[in-house]
């Protein structure tokens, strides 16, 4: 039995990155030789078993034959006749199909390593068009390595499997899986570029790509495209650093533009509401964790309240705050602000902008926070009369701190 190191530790080794996981193929065994040797079997679909010191994985070399539709419709096989070019050539990208065997030699039929000196994404074999996740994969990765570009007969070959119908068959879970870590890369927006590019956005994410051919006003959106200012404000929350939820926020914050009736373009007054329920459309369909739904739904109501803070009266100021819950979970107003500084700042030519209105709310959140109700008590205040104490002093701060900035 012979094992190597395959996939993505392999590629990153050779980029001279740094990979948290490695992955290895067993060929040449069964699994009863691997459990035999002290392999713990923990594959569901196929033989996977953990090594018995270090716990990483190791795979029985396996081929897949078609069987059906989507990401489950194969049969495997895995034994101790299949070879390593034969595990090989059923992976996507040719980056992705290299070994190295335990004296650090380069197993590479496919020549991925030339394609990661020319910096190009190309598929490895026409079994690529059988897994749809793979157009999300391929996507993926043109987002994390933005300097590759995609083979045109790999584009041309997620066209063809949009146009068949194949991406009806996607899993949801692995969608928002591929998007979610999309999401955190330096510039997120080529993830949805690309599908858009092959046609899938439309099938995977149908209330973004609506947004596209949807003008703004230039006045405020000198870039006009609603779906253009969507990417570009999802690219600025990678730049402030934002964590997922944010991203996810700005991505579905402008929904309810789609939806504006045609007559009123550019003009999208009330967009905010009527971007909740496709917001929770989205977030229903791919199984979203209930973090950022939430996050999203509230940026996508309340962000236009941010942009006018410093016009907002004191008491709209307070009930912002408690429509977020901020006085619970002061990390939701943290965020939300993140999400709406990078809303004002994706627009053509204000990316370096300042966000005044996120000082001021930050400081307002801080001084209406310090109010507690204990004093209230004291003076014999009950129930109801507490709440609302409270609030009349909590509004009192946020107009001195009004005041001040405006001396």
């Amino acid at each position: 039995m012979d094992c190597y190191q395959v996939g993505g530790s392999v590629r990153d080794a050779l980029l001279g990155l740094t990979s948290e996981d490695r992955d290895y193929v067993v060929v040449g065994a069964g699994p009863e030789e691997m459990v035999r040797r002290g392999f713990r079997p923990v594959g569901r679909d196929f033989p996977v078993f953990l090594h018995p010191e270090t716990h990483e994985e190791y795979a029985l070399a396996r081929t897949e034959r078609k069987s059906g539709h989507g990401y489950r419709g194969f049969v495997f096989h895995a034994g101790p006749d299949v070879t390593l070019e034969q595990d090989l050539i059923r992976r996507d990208l040719t980056i992705n199909a290299m070994a190295l065997s335990a004296d650090g030699t380069l197993i590479d039929p496919f020549h991925g390593r030339l394609d990661l000196n020319e910096r190009l994404l190309r598929h490895v074999s026409d079994a690529f068009a059988e897994d749809p996740l793979r157009v999300l994969r391929l996507a993926r990765f043109a987002t994390r390595f933005s300097e590759f570009r995609i083979a045109p007969r790999t584009l041309a070959l997620c066209r063809q499997m949009v146009e068949s119908g194949e991406l009806d068959h996607l899993v949801p879970e692995r969608v928002w899986q591929e998007t979610r870590r999309a999401l955190m890369h330096e510039q997120p927006s080529r993830f949805f570029d690309v599908l858009r590019e092959t046609g899938a956005l439309a099938i995977v994410f149908p209330e973004v790509e609506a947004l596209f051919g949807v003008p703004q006003p230039e006045r405020y959106h000198p870039e006009i495209d609603s779906g253009r200012h969507t990417l570009m404000v999802l690219d600025q929350a990678a730049r402030l650093g934002a964590p997922l939820a944010v991203r996810y926020a700005c991505l579905v914050h402008d929904l309810g533009k789609a939806l504006t009736p045609r007559a009123e373009w550019p003009s999208h007054r009330g967009h905010e509401k009527r971007g909740l329920e496709p917001i929770a459309e989205v977030s229903r369909r791919l199984a979203v964790p209930s973090e950022c739904r939430d996050l999203a739904l509230k940026v996508g109501e309340f962000h236009l309240h941010s942009h006018r803070a410093l016009e907002l009266r004191p008491a709209t100021v307070l009930r912002l705050f408690e429509q977020l819950d901020a006085f619970r979970k002061p990390e939701r107003l943290t965020h939300f602000l993140l999400a709406c500084q990078a809303d004002l700042r994706g627009r053509l030519g204000r990316e370096d902008d300042p966000y005044p209105q996120g000082e001021f709310l930050r400081r307002a959140h801080a001084a209406a926070a310090e109010v507690e109700a204990r004093p209230f008590v004291e003076q014999g205040l009950e129930g109801p009369a507490i709440a609302e104490a409270m609030a009349r002093e909590r509004q009192r701060r946020i107009e001195c701190l009004r005041a001040e900035l405006d001396a």
